[in-house]
């Protein structure tokens, strides 16, 4: 962050040491006649009795007792109070640049800001590391994605900002071109989009630092011949350099979360499966860390489902690796005893317990036969199914157990229940009651009430099904990468 209050010191403190320079020399015009001044400013000073003027004297001067600096002129007020206000506007706008936690918004705020700077009316940026690395990003301010068009068919090397992004040695501090029309040089092609567009001049800024390297470029545009002035491209200049490590953190971050990202879907199933009877869909919401919220649907023997979602408790690496181990020892068990749900859930607690003895989870496990439609399910402390269907929305009633790994020897009863034709039954994690903030009796009720308004043309969806509930349920953002917590949602709908 930039120290403004020390800036500020520093411009003070000169501005004093001028003041006090410039009075003590008014003070020696009014008190010393002008053929004195002269004299005194001879090369030669004349001898006085018992003083040789070629020895030195003493440079020690006590200073006077009566001497106190007056007040600031007004032409140093006014500089004091110009630099007081740039650097004050410099302060909020990095604040407020520090305030944004996601890239998009960075960019966004770091154009805006630019703008107010170097008094632009409208701006481009583009995100290119130069190490090659994603992710990459085109913004546009005051211009719609058309022009943005029309401005990438201008060959690179003519524009000042594809100088800047290929980082050739004059662009370091910045490429000013006052009057665009009034380049005998201009590229044919890009005279006719800054006609076609509108504008007449160009303010072009790297986004580099030593640190960091270069990550793009910025140029904001004037509707008529221009250029910013010299205050007004420094203060731009400090600007770009915080907004460049800024970004770089941003940068960092965002290629963590896609690196998790991947890897968290690489855990999951990669299709659902298609059984006759039932119709499948999935969402799945993971955190910047990552996190152990899974499901699977699983193919079994005469035409049978198993569908399972579980959470492994922790994020983070360690969790996503138990998450994958967990989740293949449930299909194994889920092949040889899907049928019994308690049997599976107790095989894989005894592995959890054997293996994993610090760690805890939650699962349930459904064995569905879609002829029938008959399922059968057991849980391990996982929130209960919700079934949704033309004359009913209600949670299926399940025994109360442990999560797996809590007890020496978890058991627990299971539940069969029928879904009627076009009934959907909604399995989740506790991560889609979580992130909404709310008690859990009250998450449970804005569940409830979520399912219970899916439109009746889109019950037979279970995407849309599954799509509505996680917007009603989080909205304005709440779904975002950057929660803690995961969420699972796998839809079945039967035929």
């Amino acid at each position: 962050m930039l120290d403004i209050g020390l800036l500020v010191r520093v411009h003070v403190d000169a501005l004093i040491v001028a003041q006090n320079h410039m009075g003590v020399c008014d003070a020696i015009r009014r008190i010393t006649p002008v053929g004195k001044l002269a004299a005194m400013s001879a090369p030669h000073l004349p001898k006085v009795a018992g003083i040789d003027p070629e020895v030195p004297v003493s440079t020690h001067h006590p200073a006077p007792l009566t001497e106190v600096p007056g007040p600031p002129g007004p032409f140093i007020q006014d500089r004091l109070a110009g630099w007081v206000s740039d650097l004050t506007t410099l302060h909020e706008l990095t604040e407020r640049l520090a305030g944004t936690n996601t890239l998009d918004s960075a960019l966004n705020e770091l154009l805006q800001a630019g703008a107010a700077l170097v008094g632009a009316r409208r701006g481009l940026l583009v995100l290119e590391p130069a190490s090659g690395e994603g992710p990459s990003a085109t913004l546009g301010l005051g211009l719609s994605h058309a022009e943005l068009g029309h401005i990438e068919t201008v060959p690179r090397a003519a524009t000042a900002l594809g100088r800047v992004l290929d980082g050739l040695p004059d662009t370091a501090d910045g490429v000013t071109s006052p009057d665009l029309l009034g380049e005998k040089d201009l590229d044919p092609r890009h005279r006719e989009v800054a006609v076609r567009l509108g504008y007449a001049a160009s303010y072009a800024l790297p986004l580099a630092s030593e640190a960091a390297g270069r990550l793009g470029a910025a140029v904001w545009l004037y509707d008529e011949p221009a250029e910013p002035a010299q205050k007004q491209r420094h203060l731009a200049g400090l600007y770009a350099r915080y907004a460049t490590e800024h970004l770089a953190r941003l940068i960092e971050l965002e290629r963590a979360r896609a690196d998790v990202a991947a890897v968290a879907e690489e855990l999951l199933p990669s299709r659902l499966p298609r059984i006759p009877g039932v119709q499948l869909a999935a969402r799945h919401r993971t955190g910047p860390r990552g996190g152990g919220d899974w499901y699977d649907a699983l193919p079994l023997p005469d035409r049978t489902l198993g569908l399972a979602v579980g959470s492994v408790g922790g994020s983070g690496p360690s969790a996503m690796a138990a998450m994958g181990r967990l989740r293949a020892s449930l299909r194994a068990y889920a092949v040889m005893e899907g049928e019994d749900p308690v049997a599976v859930l107790s095989d894989l607690e005894l592995l959890l317990r054997l293996t994993e003895p610090a760690r805890t989870a939650t699962a349930l496990f459904a064995y569905c036969e879609p002829a029938a439609r008959k399922v059968v399910l057991a849980g391990a402390g996982h929130t209960p199914p919700l079934v949704l269907g033309e004359r009913r929305c209600e949670f299926v009633e399940t025994t109360l157990s442990a999560p797996l790994g809590m007890l020496a020897c978890w058991e627990a009863p299971s539940v069969e229940f029928s879904p009627a034709p076009g009934e959907t039954v909604l399995l989740y994690t506790d991560g889609l009651l979580r992130r909404t903030g709310d008690a859990m009796d009250r998450a449970f009720a804005r569940l409830h009430s979520a399912a219970a308004s899916v439109p009746k043309p889109d019950r037979h969806d279970p995407a849309a099904v599954a799509d509505h509930v996680l917007r009603t349920m989080l909205p304005d953002g709440l779904d975002r990468s950057d929660s803690a917590e995961d969420v699972v949602i796998l839809a079945a709908h039967f035929d």
